[in-house]
């Protein structure tokens, strides 16, 4: 039985999108993205996504918000 995430799709917008904001945040605090960092922040920047963060600059300040937490 395949798990509720696997069904969930994204359009080729959505992953220029979360894609450009995972990369700018990598670059910014030099972590690797096929890191253990790396995967766990990917983790998180699809849960804001989901969450409404829809445009690459909104999504970085939601990632520099919850850094702050």
């Amino acid at each position: 039985m395949m798990a509720a995430a696997a069904s969930v799709s994204f359009q080729s917008d959505d992953v220029d999108v979360l894609a450009g904001a995972l990369y700018a945040w990598c670059a910014e605090h030099n972590i690797k993205l096929r890191s253990q960092q790396g995967l766990a922040i990917a983790s998180i920047a699809i849960d804001l996504y989901h969450a409404g963060h829809q445009t690459q600059d909104d999504l970085l300040v939601a990632l520099h918000e919850r850094e702050l937490h």
